[in-house]
């Protein structure tokens, strides 16, 4: 529907005819004589076109012109359907291990082997855009750990930097201490007053870099309040060639830290979960959802789009031809004259 932002500036409408009233009637006499001080404009100009015509369709003219500025001081505008805007007032941070162990193929996704990375790409991503009203943030992690994506709400973006990530692009090692201790200072230093803040940490191994200690950084993070989810991801059992022909059997989550896991979800109140193949991680994200549910939509947001330029450019068009007709006269005038001068 349309509506004026500021109904208030039609009052303005009236106001030429008040200026009319209030200025004394000299004034536009004495004008009048100062713009024509002999009969000879009125020849030149009565040669052209009929004056009493023109003054009239002048004066409409400027009276079109005055309603449209006044109408683009009040700014129209078209209000749009009204929209569900859900807003959790969570922060969301998601910490994913790029090390070099994420290398290993001991996942399936659409009846193939693939890696760790590429399985939790796959997961992680339906899981980001189901998070409608979460500011959710980014955080890639390997021998150091680096911020990709601060706290936001757009999910897209969230969602292409996760899938554009590399295996080996934050180095070999892994750093769980420092990519807790990342999450804290940015959640601490965004200050956006959210009422839970939680990190949803994904590791197939055992912090063997980084400054901080996991165990530590859990404590700096129960101080603030922020709810830690540990995964620990890669199957129990891989059947590789052995070096004597023939397959064997090994463990490739052999250097898994689950105790460690397990405790720094204690400590802030969260909870760890173990993923041995691709099912159980999309299993542990939906139970995710339910123990932080998305919130309920809630309406009461219309969008509008203001079209004041429109009545605004129109008005300033037709003052631009009222302000060309003013000087008509005066430049037929000078041709006159110029073909009189001529003509003796």
């Amino acid at each position: 529907m349309w509506s004026l932002q500021w109904p208030w500036a039609l009052l303005l409408l009236p106001l030429p005819l008040v200026m009319r009233w209030l200025l004394p009637p000299d004034v536009i006499s004495r004008d009048a004589g100062l713009r024509v001080p002999n009969l000879q404009r009125f020849a030149a100009l009565a040669a052209s076109r009929d004056s009493a015509q023109l003054l009239r369709w002048q004066f409409w003219v400027a009276v079109l012109a005055w309603l449209l500025l006044v109408l683009a001081a009040a700014r129209p505008q078209r209000i749009g359907d009204e929209l569900e805007i859900p807003v959790t007032g969570r922060n969301l941070m998601l910490a994913v291990d790029l090390s070099g162990s994420m290398d290993a193929k001991d996942f399936q996704l659409q009846m193939r082997k693939v890696d760790r990375l590429t399985a939790t790409k796959a997961v992680a991503s339906d899981f980001i855009r189901r998070r409608k009203g979460d500011r959710i943030g980014l955080i890639l992690f390997g021998e150091r750990a680096y911020l990709q994506v601060p706290l936001t709400l757009d999910r897209e973006t969230v969602n292409v930097l996760l899938l554009e990530s590399e295996i080996g692009l934050a180095g070999e090692k892994t750093a769980i201490g420092d990519a807790i201790g990342l999450a804290v200072k940015r959640i601490n230093d965004a200050g956006t007053g959210a009422q839970e803040q939680v990190l949803i940490l994904l590791t197939d191994g055992a912090n063997t870099a980084g400054n901080i200690q996991p165990l530590k950084a859990a404590e700096l993070a129960a101080q603030i309040g922020l709810k830690i989810y540990t995964i620990g991801i890669g199957a129990e059992a891989m059947t590789v060639p052995s070096v004597l022909g023939g397959l064997r059997q090994v463990n490739p989550s052999a250097d898994l830290d689950e105790a460690t896991l397990t405790e720094i979800a204690r400590l802030t109140g969260g909870r760890y979960f173990r993923a041995k193949d691709t099912a159980g991680l999309q299993e542990i994200y939906e139970l995710l959802d339910e123990m932080e549910p998305v919130a309920e939509p809630e309406a009461g947001f219309r969008p509008a789009k203001s079209y004041y330029h429109w009545p605004l450019a129109l008005a300033l068009a037709l003052s631009a031809c009222l302000a060309l007709i003013a000087v008509l006269p005066d430049t037929l005038f000078a041709r006159a004259n110029k073909v009189r001068s001529h003509a003796g």
